[in-house]
């Protein structure tokens, strides 16, 4: 017998998201993990905030969410926020109910910037990392370095002579047109009018140059962990990327 296309929205629903979330679901035993480090951060997160006021967004949601983040590579925090609003899983790892509202996206960026101002993200990592070590999931023998190309959020129109000069009037003042051929362009000579730390890189011969930041981790090989990372703003005059990284990592 076919079943009818009811769409009538129910009223009420006597199932939690804990209950909507299989058993087996890799995000399981990462918000375990989780939890285990953020009831240890307790004491840091009350020194960053005021005892009075308004409630802010509490921190271990918040690092929660921007865990789901980096895991499923979510672009932007506006796409987080929407996510939130109708992904029942992410509404589960995060602690949100059904019913509750979520984030502004610039009230939720605010409170990330504190903290990362107050080194919490660094602590999140390391309280991680002793979770695996207490495992012997760690061996310092055997491990690598290993680099990658970070792109910045700035185009290439934004990479100008630091000497500056008369400019040409604009044919479109929201996004004019502008004529590389023939210019000389190095990170000595221009930098980026909107992201200045970004620096024009390029993987490999041949390939575009782009405005980017050089990101590196230490990778323990044995199981594939990640433990310690370096990201190099501004090019160093001595020493190759990599030995740069991988001695900030040591340290």
């Amino acid at each position: 017998m076919r079943g009818t296309d009811s769409q009538q929205a129910a009223m009420f629903s006597y199932l939690s998201p804990e209950q909507r979330v299989p058993q087996d679901h890799p995000l399981r035993p990462i918000r375990a993990m989780a939890e285990t480090v953020l009831q240890g951060l307790s004491p840091q997160f009350a020194k960053l905030y005021s005892h009075t006021g308004r409630p802010s967004i509490p921190p271990e949601k918040l690092l929660r969410a921007l865990l789901l983040q980096v895991l499923y590579t979510v672009r932007s925090e506006r796409l987080l926020m929407e996510q939130l609003d109708y992904n029942l899983l992410f509404r589960w790892f995060v602690g949100l109910n059904l019913d509750d509202p979520v984030w502004d996206v610039t009230v939720f960026t605010k409170n990330r910037e504190r903290l990362l101002e107050g080194d919490i993200a660094q602590a999140f990592f390391d309280a991680v990392l002793t979770q695996a070590r207490a495992h012997a999931l760690l061996s310092d023998e055997h491990f690598t370095v290993d680099g990658t190309l970070i792109e910045a959020w700035a185009g290439q129109k934004s990479f100008k002579s630091k000497q500056g000069g008369p400019t040409p009037p604009p044919d479109d003042p929201g996004n004019p047109t502008v004529d590389f051929r023939g210019e000389r362009r190095s990170n000595a000579t221009h930098a980026s009018t909107t992201d200045p730390d970004a620096r024009l890189a390029k993987k490999a011969q041949g390939r575009e140059a782009k405005l980017c930041y050089q990101g590196h981790l230490l990778m323990e090989n044995r199981h594939g962990l990640a433990v310690a990372t370096a990201l190099i703003v501004k090019r160093r005059d001595t020493g190759t990327d990599a030995r740069v990284a991988l001695e900030a990592a040591l340290r």
